[in-house]
């Protein structure tokens, strides 16, 4: 894989282990000498996301309004305690 993507192995083993940021260049990179899509790169591996890709988006994205609900709370909470709404 190192010799496809041009990347060293060791760039790779941090890639792998989280312990480097990947750029939109990178995954382009990654994803052409794996011969896939940039974005498959991104999707968990996960059997139900491959089983009912339907069903997981819908649950991404109900997790994703409760994070945005959440946000939106604790920002007018810190809001009302300081009477910052700007």
């Amino acid at each position: 894989m190192a010799e496809k993507s041009d990347f060293s192995a060791q760039t790779l083993s941090d890639i792998e282990g989280c312990r480097r940021w990947v750029s939109a260049a990178t995954i382009s990179k990654l994803a052409k000498a794996l011969h896939v899509a940039e974005y498959q790169l991104l999707m968990p591996e996960n059997n139900e996301t491959l089983k009912n890709p339907i069903k997981s988006s819908l649950e991404s994205l109900i997790s994703l309004q409760g994070n945005i609900i959440d946000t939106i709370n604790i920002h007018f909470d810190k809001a009302k305690d300081t009477g910052d709404f700007t």
